[in-house]
């Protein structure tokens, strides 16, 4: 998980970690509780819940305290954008509903246009979810004989979880609510329970003593061990996040390789249990869950702190963020399961506060030591409550979109009302559907143009996604009269629709304008039905600029695209704005104002690129064809 955070284009599909612990995490934890019934006779719930309380708790509230202080600093010199939603999220963490938090507000694991600064806590609650219902089915289902009919209630559960990823995915469900939700992301869980209901037998104490495995036996298990880690390392590197292939099988591949992997390392005796059990595998193993704790909220801090940009970008020193945190991460998950995890986990929290009592009357030394972390822990609830009170109620980003929209929105209405006034109606608007003819301007000379001119804003109709929505204002200002078409989450093949129907209606413009590509990979043939639809009309490719592991992919096609064809060229948006990062939101992916400016000057670039390489592009040429109009006002549009 680290690796897939701080290097997402190293290891693409390093999400599933989450899935792998998940079956991990159910196989021990059922492991845990049969044992107990097998020695007690009975599961003590209270006990259980007790003890997961105290694994937990104490590093979550120290992550909380230490993390909302420093993100609130952060927000007091300007960047707010980490306290967006942070009462809601303090409390879904607390709470272990952090999972239906996001599916409330929105957010998105695969996306930093919101950055949750603990977003990582969704997975830490619908594990405790299940752990509060699992030892209720286990009480349940030990009343059976046979250990097949034990398991296959939990077997039927996974698979019915696993069916309602692939059908929320299929019915079109946003991928917060599939990825997020319990009922359909816990199927690792219950694949894990399944597995060790299956392995342990109904009565220990008639199971014989297992022998030594034979030399076949133990390859047979590496072998098994092999496959899995296989899967799980192909599955790593080619997996898209968000994919509709993760949703309809990705995720449950994984559950069921990890599943063969832990089948094949706790046999008793096995080579593969003994190669993982080593030493520094084990050690981290059981700083683990700390590490997974801190590791997100220092990606959002440390940018930041250390002055590197919006993002953990190499080119803009985000190597030496992603080096720190992990750094840290570790050092801070040694550091809470040595002073704060184990000795909560050992004597309670009252014993825990006994002992620190017992220090401060002990001597001056360790009780400077004990004030100093009574003062550490006041201010840290102080800080945490003042956060709450100063969040924002939306972050840079939401901002920069807002801004795109309600200019958008005036643009409709202007368009409504001079369609108004030329057709002579008053009093309402009602009815009208906001189209103009179009003003070709004068006349020209014999039919031809005196010299190649740069193309004006009515001339341009421009597609785009959230992020050309965030540049309107500055485009309609460089452009006057330009039409844009841009909305959130779009991608190519939707636009592509969007001219294709413009054409269809023989309203299209002149020149196209086409930002697209940050929400998704570009398929070429989308970018060829483009072309022929264009039918002739010079095009502008925006390429993209966002910390997704497919924008290298897509940037590169845009391209070689506008290489291989005439008429066709880049507007480097990706390297113009990678030299001004402030001028993005804290998500580093869409402008301010600042950053609107570069856009439309990019734009604007690559028109006179395209007017020194082409004739077509005059203003005064080629006249609409007969009978054409331009765009009608509409959803998403604005001129």
């Amino acid at each position: 998980m680290l690796v897939y955070h701080f290097f997402p284009a190293v290891l693409p599909g390093g999400f599933l970690g989450v899935d792998i612990f998940f079956v991990i995490s159910g196989f021990l934890i059922a492991s845990l509780l049969l044992r107990e019934r097998q020695r007690h006779g009975r599961i003590d719930l209270v006990s259980f819940w007790r003890r997961r309380a105290r694994r937990l708790l104490p590093a979550l509230v120290l992550v909380l305290l230490v993390c909302t202080g420093v993100a609130l600093l952060i927000a007091r010199s300007g960047d707010a954008d980490l306290l967006v939603n942070i009462g809601q999220q303090v409390f879904g963490a607390l709470a272990f509903v952090s999972n239906w938090v996001f599916v409330a507000l929105g957010g998105d694991y695969f996306t930093r246009d919101n950055p949750e600064l603990y977003r990582n806590t969704w997975s830490l609650s619908i594990e405790e979810q299940f752990y509060v219902v699992l030892p209720l089915l286990m009480l349940f289902t030990m009343r059976a004989h046979s250990r097949i009919t034990r398991s296959l209630l939990f077997i039927l559960l996974a698979i019915g979880s696993a069916a309602l990823m692939v059908l929320y995915a299929a019915q079109g469900e946003a991928p917060t609510r599939v990825y997020f939700g319990s009922d359909s992301h816990v199927f690792g869980l219950f694949a894990g329970v399944s597995l060790a209901v299956l392995l342990q037998p109904i009565d220990a104490r008639r199971r014989p003593v297992p022998g030594p495995l034979s030399t076949g036996s133990q390859v047979a298990l590496a072998a098994v061990a092999a496959l899995g880690l296989g899967v799980l390392g192909w599955l790593s590197f080619t997996l898209v996040e968000g994919s509709p292939e993760s949703f309809a099988w990705g995720f449950q591949l994984a559950s069921a390789a990890a599943l063969l992997v832990v089948w094949a390392v706790t046999r008793p005796g096995a080579w593969a249990g003994r190669a993982l059990d080593a030493a520094p595998l084990r050690w981290i193993g059981e700083r683990s869950y700390g590490i997974y704790l801190w590791h997100w909220p220092l990606l959002l801090l440390l940018p930041t702190l250390l002055g590197s940009g919006a993002t953990p970008d190499p080119s803009a020193g985000g190597v030496l963020v992603a080096l720190t945190g992990i750094a840290l991460s570790v050092a801070i998950a040694a550091f809470s399961h040595r002073f704060v995890e184990q000795p909560v986990r050992r004597h309670g929290l009252r014993g825990t506060l006994r002992r620190f009592s017992r220090a401060w009357r002990a001597g001056s030394g360790r009780r400077v030591l004990a004030a100093a972390v009574s003062l550490g822990l006041i201010a840290g609830a102080g800080a945490t409550t003042v956060a709450i009170a100063v969040a924002p109620a939306r972050s840079s980003a939401a901002e920069a979109i807002a801004r795109g929209e309600a200019a958008m929105l005036a643009a409709h209405q202007g368009e409504l009302e001079a369609a108004a006034r030329e057709r002579g109606v008053a009093g309402t608007l009602d009815g009208l559907d906001g189209s103009v003819e179009p003003d070709d301007g004068p006349p020209l000379a014999n039919g031809a143009a005196a010299r190649p001119a740069l193309p004006r804003g009515k001339h341009i109709f421009a597609v785009g996604d959230s992020v050309m929505l965030a540049s309107l204002p500055e485009l309609k200002a460089s452009f006057r009269g330009v039409k844009v078409d841009a909305a959130v989450s779009r991608g190519l093949g939707a636009g592509v629709q969007i001219v294709e129907d413009l054409a269809g209606q023989n309203r299209l413009r002149r020149v196209l304008v086409v930002g697209l590509g940050t929400n998704g990979p570009v398929d070429r043939a989308d970018l060829e039905r483009l072309q022929r639809t264009a039918d002739g009309r010079p095009i502008v490719l925006v390429n993209a600029h966002a910390d997704r592991d497919w924008i290298p992919g897509v940037n590169r096609l845009l391209q070689e695209f506008a290489d291989e064809q005439a008429g066709v060229v880049l507007a480097d948006w990706d390297r113009a704005i990678r030299k001004h990062p402030r001028e993005l939101a804290g998500d580093g992916i869409h402008p301010n104002p600042g950053g609107a400016e570069i856009y439309a000057k990019t734009v604007r670039k690559a028109l006179r690129e395209l007017q020194r390489s082409s004739e077509r592009i005059v203003h005064e040429s080629a006249d609409l064809a007969p009978g054409a109009t331009e765009p009608a006002a509409g959803s998403g549009t604005a001129e």
